[in-house]
């Protein structure tokens, strides 16, 4: 297994976690450290894709480890340098705009804001329903910012929702293979 050390951060795109739970079980068989970091609304939420409950042991069985929850939780990450590279899966449009503008009011921001300060990649796997529309310029922001990597994406269902984006869940391993290395996986953009 791979030595590097990899953050795991859930925000709230309730409706991709079954996707987001099967690239965290791929990464969980590569790497054998994998700190989960879940967003509080992620945390807390029951929703018609589950019980939080529900999510968060699934996390604690995938990894081993009860997920940070807190931005007192997520802090000491850069001052003890406890990551490699840090994935936020999914990332919604707020946590996007969150990051783009320096905003640090939850548990995953506070942890890439932590994580950043080592120089160190944070991998973006998008989804938003106004990725194309309101959360564009700052899905741009972060693609021009050093050390912000993206894992694909694409739109998901174009004629009813024009505006929504969504990243390749399955193409996570490889993207964070890459940023490790200091590189963006192309193409970037999926048909």
């Amino acid at each position: 297994m791979r030595q590097e050390r990899i953050g795991f951060a859930l925000c709230g795109s309730f409706c991709t976690h079954e996707n987001v739970l099967r690239a965290l079980e791929t990464l969980t068989e590569i790497y054998e450290t994998v700190i989960p970091i879940v967003s509080e609304i992620t945390a807390s939420s029951d929703t018609r894709f589950g019980a939080a409950e529900t999510l968060l042991t699934r996390i604690r069985e995938l990894t081993g480890r009860d997920p940070i929850r807190t931005i007192p939780d997520a802090e000491p990450i850069g001052p003890k340098k406890l990551l490699d590279a840090l994935v936020i899966a999914p990332a919604t449009g707020n946590t996007i705009a969150k990051l783009a503008h320096g905003i640090t009011d939850s548990a995953v921001t506070m942890a890439a804001k932590a994580h950043l300060r080592n120089d160190r990649p944070v991998i973006v796997a998008v989804s938003s329903n106004d990725g194309l529309s309101a959360g564009a310029k700052n899905i741009g922001e972060l693609l021009n910012r050093k050390n912000y990597y993206f894992v694909p994406f694409g739109q998901d269902n174009a004629s009813a929702k024009p505006t929504s984006l969504v990243a390749d869940f399955t193409r996570l391993p490889e993207t964070l293979d890459a940023a490790l290395r200091g590189r963006q996986i192309q193409p970037l953009l999926l048909a």
